[in-house]
């Protein structure tokens, strides 16, 4: 191990999480990165994902000890379809006192209605944030992604139910083509690193360092295949945020799309003429007839509305004013990163 410490403040603002594990913050300081390493099965068609969706919940609700986090998109609502009648879903709703902000618990509701479920709100508040960031940023030895706090409240919400693990519908966009956004373009390295990193270090740190190792991976005659890079950087950074926050609840996690993985190359026409996560949206049509496929949205979380007035860090390593006109996402990232430098010095 290697002490860095301007390695792994940069590497956590481009990429949420140290991509060279082997580096750390500070002597004794070792961070725990979860890792993917459970088999995958590859996937052609949509009948062959469905299999292994089925299977994976199947398997997950045998003893009656599973609940689904259940959102207002066509991931966990495929997932739903598979539960056993009767069992409980559970749906994020952040709260900003006076404030109206994404609310998915309507939409839930409805796919919790068309499949027989039971229907629990897990209300999440600023505060939460403030109580059990220190602790898993403690387990991790790392700053967090902010979607930590939730999944960790949830499965405290659900562990008290009497249930031993919750089924989510993350990783699907990852895997099969779901990033709009990213998919949309053949990108230039240049171009694709200033688009997909979440914070550049330099516009931050006094001490900067710009972590380019996981482009190159993927650079091809100065191109990079957006397909390759998500699903195979950002899949694991995302799907160790679920693992993570489950394992300090001492609470099981299933993410049944996790298991699979696109044979062959992503259809980018198909994605590209609006047809995105085309695997996917065929299960979905398949089983709900009838249902509009909504509008894609990340999990909520009102960053934008509880980091409003933040006036950003004030530790040496970073400059003045440096979140002004930063994405709530954003500020979070800064300010996690100083919350744990905090914690590490203390």
């Amino acid at each position: 191990m290697t002490v860095d410490k301007r390695y792994c403040m940069s590497s956590f603002l481009m990429y949420r999480t140290l991509v060279d594990t082997s580096k750390q913050f500070k002597n004794n300081v070792f961070s725990k990165i979860p890792e993917v390493s459970y088999r995958r099965t590859g996937v052609n068609t949509s009948t062959e994902l469905e299999k292994v969706l089925k299977e994976r919940v199947s398997q997950a609700t045998k003893d009656g000890k599973a609940a689904i986090a259940l959102s207002g998109g066509i991931d966990s609502a495929i997932l739903a379809k598979f539960m056993p009648e009767g069992s409980t879903a559970y749906t994020f709703k952040c709260v900003v006192p006076g404030v109206k902000v994404t609310d998915e618990t309507e939409a839930a509701a409805k796919y919790a209605d068309e499949c027989g479920l039971k229907h629990k709100i897990v209300e999440v508040y600023w505060e939460d944030f403030e109580k059990f960031a220190p602790k898993l940023m403690a387990h991790r030895n790392a700053p967090i992604h902010s979607i930590e706090v939730q999944i960790y409240k949830a499965a405290l919400q659900a562990k008290a139910d009497g249930f031993e693990r919750l089924i989510y519908g993350e990783s699907s966009d990852s895997i099969f083509g779901g990033l709009s956004g990213l998919m949309s373009k053949d990108w230039l390295i240049g171009d694709f690193i200033d688009r997909y990193s979440y914070v550049l270090p330099y516009k931050v740190l006094k001490d900067a360092e710009m972590v380019l190792a996981p482009f190159r991976r993927h650079e091809k005659d100065g191109y990079i295949d957006p397909h390759e890079f998500i699903s195979t950087e950002f899949f694991p950074e995302s799907v160790g945020s679920y693992i993570d926050a489950s394992e300090v609840a001492d609470f099981g996690v299933e993410i049944p799309f996790s298991h699979a993985y696109l044979k062959g190359d992503l259809d980018y026409r198909r994605v590209r003429n609006g047809e995105n996560k085309y695997l996917v949206r065929e299960i979905f049509n398949s089983l709900y007839k009838g249902f509009e496929i909504p509008e894609k949205m990340p999990m909520p979380r009102a960053t934008n509305e509880w980091l409003k007035d933040w006036a950003g860090p004030t530790r040496p390593e970073f400059y003045a004013h440096c979140t002004d006109g930063m994405s709530g996402d954003q500020k979070w990232l800064v300010m996690a990163l100083e919350m744990f430098l905090n914690q590490i010095d203390a």
